[in-house]
């Protein structure tokens, strides 16, 4: 089943008032249990589109549908909506609230969902002994190494049972030892529940993971691959 499909998209930036084109017609299609690896040199959109998917940039041109729905023209209420309860983000700078626990950070979505303080908590705890860290349940970001704030960011991020988990860069600033771990807790998160992962990186191990590859350069796709699982 799609769970996302772009067609013809770009994106179009203004540098001091001169055009930037970020992305050039971009038409693509993602099934439902994808693990999806975008690659590409620095500058050549990869960034941007893994905005444009997640509803956090429009696309100037072009349409994106998520579960077959046109989320192109929407109001911005109703793409924080989607956002919320459709789509999961795992960012470089793992993105916590250095002020919540990790276990209220990973409440925090479910929070604004509106869903009862038992049940979002007994979720969050849940997720968290999915992932082996229900020891930091208590512990602020501060208190965390690299790896236990991104695992948390990445308990964040699944939750909910988004359509989609987007991932940028997310072993940008793990050492190599602790990206590998994550990147086997994410395959596990994939193979065991069947969850969408599109990442965006230039990290090798990260690439070495894709069970499909999609090169961007200039803006354009110059390569999209189905690798073997």
């Amino acid at each position: 089943m799609e769970v996302i499909r772009l067609e013809g998209v770009h994106k179009t930036y203004s540098d001091n008032g001169v055009p930037v084109h970020a992305l050039r017609g971009i038409d693509l299609r993602i099934e439902k249990g994808a693990f999806v690896v975008i690659a590409g040199p620095s500058g050549s959109g990869k960034t941007t589109l893994l905005n444009v998917m997640g509803a956090l940039d429009a696309p100037t041109q072009g349409r994106v549908f998520l579960e077959s729905e046109d989320i192109s023209l929407k109001s911005k209420d109703a793409i924080a909506a989607i956002r919320l309860e459709k789509l999961g983000f795992v960012f470089q700078a793992y993105n916590l609230i250095p002020v919540l626990t990790a276990m209220e950070n990973v409440e925090f979505t479910m929070m604004l969902m509106g869903i009862d303080q038992q049940k979002r908590r007994e979720r969050a705890m849940e997720v968290l002994g999915e992932l082996d860290i229900e020891e930091l349940a208590n512990k602020r970001p501060n208190e965390m190494s690299g790896g236990q704030q991104q695992r948390v960011a990445v308990a964040r991020a699944i939750v909910t049972n988004p359509s989609i988990i987007l991932a940028d860069e997310p072993t940008a600033n793990l050492d190599s030892e602790t990206g590998a771990n994550l990147l086997d807790l994410m395959q596990r998160m994939n193979r065991e529940h069947g969850l969408t992962f599109i990442f965006s990186s230039h990290d090798q191990q990260v690439i070495e993971r894709a069970r499909r590859l999609i090169l961007l350069r200039d803006g354009m796709i110059e390569k999209d691959e189905i690798l073997e699982p």
